[in-house]
């Protein structure tokens, strides 16, 4: 068992993006149908743009992306399915054994202090031996259900915390992707699931900038916070951080 961090790989995402979303949108009102797969690469992109601008937004969920993300909480994972236009497979706590689970630890842990009857223990030290703590007791519980494989596993697992590790194959369309990083990368989104949408963002920008230039929180798009009393009071550390994507 140990702590482990986020990792975001982009396995497969759609070819020739620029030109599938230009043809799908050129075919709307084209009355002449022939060559319209033959769609020129140097300009398909500033169409692109140009379908963003304009809101016409329906052609660009033609171009797909799918990622492996690892090294994630299922408490993350309880927040990134809420994502419902999507497609997704996670790792089984019923069918995978978690005797010895990795696990996420949250960093605002770092630098508290937890009162025990043996005094002060930091914090992180403290979550990590409840990890180990609930791993021995999962392991007694299946025991007693006979270490059978799928059928013992499936009650075991109630047990097991929010911070048990899970790996998940995630497939959104691009303008889902861009509404996932509106609500996910604002500061009010928890840190976890941020930093994951983070390391989505920078993958999918290089492989389709017509798309993803200016993608960020929502603030971006709107030129302003929506989320009134309840802002997080750094709309302007938000602008300059996307500023380079925004104006590229």
């Amino acid at each position: 068992m140990e702590s482990v961090q986020a990792t975001v790989t982009l396995v497969r995402h759609s070819p020739q993006a620029d030109e599938l979303i230009a043809s799908a949108a050129k075919l709307c009102y084209a009355e002449n149908t022939e060559g319209i797969l033959a769609q020129d690469k140097s300009s398909a992109g500033k169409f692109v743009k140009l379908l963003k601008k304009l809101g016409h937004m329906s052609p660009i969920e033609h171009a797909v992306f799918t990622f492996y993300i690892e090294g994630v909480s299922r408490a993350m994972t309880h927040q990134l399915v809420r994502h419902r236009l999507a497609s997704y497979s996670q790792r089984s706590q019923r069918y995978v054994g978690h005797d010895e689970f990795d696990y996420v630890v949250p960093p605002q842990f770092d630098g508290k202090s937890v009162r025990t009857d043996d005094g002060q223990i930091p914090a992180g030290d403290y979550f990590r031996e409840t990890m180990e703590i609930i791993a021995q007791r999962y392991r007694k519980l299946n025991e007693s259900l006979g270490a059978t494989g799928e059928s013992s596993n499936e009650d075991a697992r109630y047990v097991l915390p929010n911070a048990c590790e899970t790996k998940i194959f995630v497939t959104m369309n691009a303008r889902e992707l861009l509404h996932f990083f509106e609500e996910r990368l604002c500061r009010r989104a928890q840190w976890e699931i941020r930093f994951v949408a983070e390391k989505m963002l920078e993958q999918v920008w290089d492989e389709l900038p017509s798309v993803f230039t200016g993608a960020g929180p929502k603030c971006i798009r709107m030129g302003r916070c929506p989320e009134g009393k309840m802002t997080c009071g750094r709309y302007a550390e938000m602008v300059e951080k996307y500023a380079e994507r925004k104006n590229s």
